[in-house]
């Protein structure tokens, strides 16, 4: 499978410049510039043929990396109890193209090292296959997950901290608003992204993108 998205160099590069970190915009627009879907009900995936590979990068357009990550330690494994996912984390570093690489495993999720840390200011990047050859991939079920739910990242200093579900939308890769999801924000935010949609025989490609936004769940005084 493939985990294309259409995010352009200028909406991340503008996020180096506010958050102190990179990334982009192909779609030459700020937020909400793309087609979407609109919020997730059930954004099934339609199973594709399982020799669909990872052949492609997750982003298709050069990435920001002038700026590194601070704050919290790099995460190391991510979880949505309530649906069973459960995976270690590996870096996603560039191709030479500079483009953001998919995980190297169908079983394991990556999260993009040049960029925000979960936990950080700003929109921190965790991608994951939805499938592969023989089944299933790390991230099949994150189009069960819904608003409200938790998930938990763990850090290189063995702190945990807790997102809740915000937002669960379905994009065309054709039309994929980069700005609004890879733009900066005022809170710590984390994108979980996967393919969804029909699948593409001839590119061997699922034609959408899946992406569940979360915010830090802030601890209360008392």
């Amino acid at each position: 499978m493939s985990l294309l998205l259409a995010a352009g160099a200028a909406v991340l590069a503008a996020a180096a410049t506010v958050l102190a970190v990179g990334a982009g915009s192909g779609d030459g627009g700020g937020a909400g510039t793309g087609r979407a879907a609109g919020v997730v009900g059930t954004a099934t995936a339609t199973r594709g043929p399982m020799g669909a590979a990872p052949a492609s990068p997750v982003l298709q357009v050069p990435v920001d990396t002038r700026a590194p990550a601070t704050g919290p330690g790099e995460p190391v494994h991510v979880a949505v109890a309530r649906v069973g996912i459960s995976s270690d984390l590996e870096r996603l570093g560039l191709d030479a193209r500079g483009r953001l690489r998919a995980p190297r495993q169908f079983a394991r999720a990556g999260w993009y090292a040049g960029g925000i840390r979960p936990g950080a200011l700003g929109p921190a990047v965790i991608a994951g296959h939805v499938d592969s050859r023989t089944g299933p991939a790390v991230f099949f079920a994150l189009r069960e997950v819904r608003i409200g739910d938790d998930v938990a990242v763990r850090d290189t200093a063995g702190a945990v901290r807790h997102f809740v579900v915000t937002d669960v939308r379905r994009y065309p890769k054709s039309d994929f608003p980069s700005a609004a999801v890879y733009g900066p924000v005022a809170q710590p935010v984390l994108r979980l992204i996967t393919c969804t949609g029909d699948f593409d025989r001839a590119r061997r490609s699922y034609l959408d993108n899946l992406v569940v936004s979360a915010v830090l769940r802030v601890r209360r005084a008392g």
